[in-house]
């Protein structure tokens, strides 16, 4: 009976946070739609650059998640002590992103080449707030209260759609999308507040399968702002992996294929987030190794289901697929895009495995990503169609899911097992993406 109980409840928060996670990715791409026309092509060049150097620095949130959720997930510390820390970790960190974004502004609003500069501060608040909402989230994430996460990222969604539709009306420029991209992350950080402070919390007690301190890792025992930065090294892995293949069309197929090629992308990135639920709701479980092989398991197979059930559909209806990527002016990829949603589908897989290197700390992890990372580029020389560079991408893509599952469910590490002469393990995320892209 318990664990029927138990896999209720993860069915039931799967099914929000997925439902919030669809609103946020809706409501982003929506955003993103409006302003590619309402701004012309310069203006919509300038936003959609702040928003990748978003992206990027985003990273530190998903980080500060990441470790808010596997120390709530593990530690025997008392609750609101741990609560406390976490919080004044993810202070610092935002006020660190902040003061770094402000100094970097003028450096970004020459070398992006901006009208002004006013988009650059507001990508620097933007990011300092979404660092605030990723220690909530993760909080949250380790209590699994899913509710109060759904709500976070359903917040931001909607939030970003509506005060970034709100600043194109009053002008439409880039400065204003991202002035109201800044605005809207405050939502999130509210409605955290608001989930941290709520009355029926229940924080007095260690959870399940929690761990003393001296079970942790050396680099678990120092301060979360260490773990923060260790996270922080393989988020920005996997997202090199991730993402380095559109650098390459860019940089090596001539202007009209690397087109194609991001215009396929935007699939691969949708199928790579659709399943991101399954990696929310069993990473506290697999943090406190509660089924072991069997979760790894579980969880590739949800995820493989649905990237197999998109790339069906993507492949029967090619037509609207098409327009999802940009429409007639893209139909030569047209035959390529299954390919593409499968590519997302197998970088789903893998950021699933990666979550499991957090969760049972295996520090090889990493260093699979890097290699990954090292090959694509190295093998790039030899492509020259987008056919071509997708199948190598998705080639390489494979070998890495293949290592991961081998060192994760055929050969787990001890734990609690450090090794002195590998990089820490990684850190969890969760969301995003834009991861959902921009978070």
């Amino acid at each position: 009976m318990p664990r029927r109980r138990i896999t209720r409840e993860k069915l039931t928060g799967g099914l929000l946070v997925a439902a919030a996670i669809a609103v946020m990715n809706v409501t982003t791409y929506g955003l993103t739609l409006a302003a590619a026309r309402l701004l012309g092509p310069d203006q919509f060049g300038q936003f959609s650059s702040l928003l990748g150097v978003l992206i990027v620095v985003n990273v530190v949130s998903l980080a500060l998640q990441a470790t808010g959720a596997r120390r709530v997930a593990t530690s025997e510390q008392s609750r609101p002590e741990l609560e406390h820390r976490i919080l004044s970790a993810t202070r610092m960190a935002a006020a660190a992103v902040l003061v770094i974004g402000l100094l970097l502004a003028p450096v970004l609003n020459q070398v992006l080449r901006l009208d002004s500069i006013w988009g650059a501060i507001a990508m620097a608040v933007a990011a300092a707030l979404l660092c605030i909402m990723g220690g909530q989230a993760g909080i949250l994430q380790g209590e699994q209260r899913w509710s109060s996460l759904a709500l976070v990222y359903a917040a931001m969604g909607i939030g970003r759609l509506a005060f970034g539709l709100l600043a194109l009306g009053v002008h439409r420029s880039a400065a204003a999308a991202l002035i109201g991209v800044a605005v809207a992350a405050i939502a999130p950080v509210v409605v955290g507040v608001w989930a941290l402070a709520h009355p029926q919390r229940t924080i007095g007690r260690a959870p399940v399968g929690a761990e003393p301190p001296s079970a942790w890792m050396p680099w678990e025992r120092g301060s979360i702002l260490r773990e923060i930065m260790h996270s922080s090294h393989a988020l920005f892995a996997f997202f090199a992996l991730s993402n380095v293949d559109v650098l390459i069309a860019r940089a090596l197929l001539p202007a009209h294929e690397a087109g194609l090629y991001s215009s396929g992308l935007v699939l691969t990135k949708a199928v790579l987030f659709l399943p991101q639920f399954v990696v929310i709701v069993l990473f506290p479980s697999m943090a406190r190794s509660q089924g072991g092989r069997r979760l790894h398991v579980l969880g590739l197979a949800t995820v493989l289901g649905v990237g197999v059930a998109a790339s069906s559909g993507v492949a029967l209806l090619s037509g609207l697929a098409q327009e999802f990527v940009g429409g007639t002016a893209y139909a030569e990829v047209r035959p390529l895009l299954w390919v593409f949603a499968l590519l997302g589908t197998v970088l789903a897989m893998i950021q699933l495995l990666v979550y499991g290197a957090l969760a049972g700390r295996h520090p090889r992890a990493v260093l699979v990503l890097w290699a990954g990372l090292v090959a694509t580029v190295a093998a790039a020389t030899m492509v020259d169609t987008v056919a071509e560079l997708l199948v190598l991408k998705l080639g390489i893509d494979v070998a890495v899911l293949v290592v991961l599952a081998v060192i994760l469910i055929v050969l787990p590490a001890p734990a609690g097992e450090p090794s002195a002469d590998l990089p820490t393990p990684l850190a969890e995320d969760v969301s995003s993406p834009e991861q959902p892209g921009v978070r």
